[in-house]
């Protein structure tokens, strides 16, 4: 963490600001996002939230949703709003890689950086950091920044707390993985006190997929699901043929890793997506298996121990040869 007392001066004053997340934003990234602006937007600051991508159709019920500007879609409009910005939020992301092809304008940018973040090796673009491995979602951060830096608990209403429950629950896995803490759950109780309708919440994200999705998701599980049980490891990798098959769009392939991981003895889980521009990885693991050091050491990429994401420039079947090659170099922490 550093000092934040003066970033606390700044915003005592309205301000412009931009707040931005990364690539292909996910719930934690859509959730912390939309709270802040909610936060900053009671206290008089002029705030707009800029996505590098689109994002799941199952996040657009977020709060505020509608004020999201999309940088493929409006990118004039998105490089002026970053040029005369005061402050520039980065959340959910520690390099700017991470945002495409506005990394360089908020490089270049005169505003100050604002990174809040629970990933591992920051790149050290910003000027203030609130930053913290061991949270379980950066809306966890955005809670504590609103709460304990700022002091501002009053200003958690009902669309705050919808927002920050969301990327709480998506990031920790609906509560169930180890960085779940008793903190986190008292961070919980509090949101639902401040309006957050946890049932609803959950419907909305989990249960409100199209049919395509789920037909998809049929097809992962019967069709192209791998078991390699002599290193504990099961892998799905897909084709751009069947994305096209079954009209695959933004966020229809997300958590379908997880089945993969479900099988009992299951340590390690690898879903590879043939996208159009690159190979997309995601691992998942259980315990002390490190799939992130996986997606760093061979996939340009890296995460959380126990989810963590990776791309590759080779052909898909090419990809898919090299993962299985590396699980005997790991035998002995799978098999434990």
């Amino acid at each position: 963490m550093s000092d934040l007392a003066p970033l606390k001066d700044l915003l005592v004053e309205p301000k412009h600001i931009v707040i931005t997340t990364h690539h292909k934003p996910d719930g934690d990234a859509m959730g912390s996002s939309l709270g802040l602006f909610n936060y900053l937007s009671q206290k008089g600051h002029h705030v707009h939230v800029i996505t590098p991508t689109d994002y799941p159709f199952f996040l657009q019920w977020l709060p505020n949703n509608p004020e999201v500007i999309i940088f493929t879609e409006k990118p004039e409009e998105s490089t002026e709003l970053v040029a005369k910005a005061d402050i520039i939020f980065c959340l959910d992301f520690n390099a700017l890689s991470r945002i495409n092809e506005l990394g360089e304008l908020v490089r270049e940018a005169k505003g100050k950086k604002v990174m809040i973040d629970h990933h591992l090796d920051p790149e050290g673009f910003d000027d203030f950091r609130h930053w913290s491995i061991n949270a379980c979602a950066t809306a966890q951060l955005i809670y504590d920044f609103i709460t304990t830096v700022m002091g501002e608990n009053h200003l958690i209403n009902k669309d705050v707390a919808t927002c920050l429950y969301t990327g709480i629950m998506t990031d920790s896995g609906s509560f169930r993985f180890p960085t779940t803490t008793a903190e986190v759950h008292h961070i919980i109780a509090d949101l639902i006190q401040h309006g957050a309708e946890n049932s609803k919440i959950h419907q909305l994200v989990y249960d409100n997929f199209g049919e395509n999705r789920l037909r998809f998701l049929g097809h992962c599980l019967l069709n192209k699901l791998e078991v390699f049980p002599e290193y504990n490891s099961a892998i799905i990798v897909i084709h751009k043929e069947e994305l096209e098959k079954f009209e695959i769009t933004t966020g229809d392939t997300e958590g379908i890793v997880n089945y993969a991981l479900s099988i009992n003895g299951i340590r390690l889980a690898a879903l590879i997506i043939e996208r159009a521009d690159k190979v997309k990885l995601s691992l998942r693991s259980t315990g002390d298996f490190p799939a992130n050091e996986i997606c760093k050491k061979y996939f340009n990429g890296g995460g959380h121990r126990n989810a963590a994401g990776g791309a590759s420039d080779d052909p898909v079947d090419v990809v898919r040869e090299k993962f299985n090659a590396i699980l005997p170099e790991y035998k002995a922490l799978l098999i434990q």
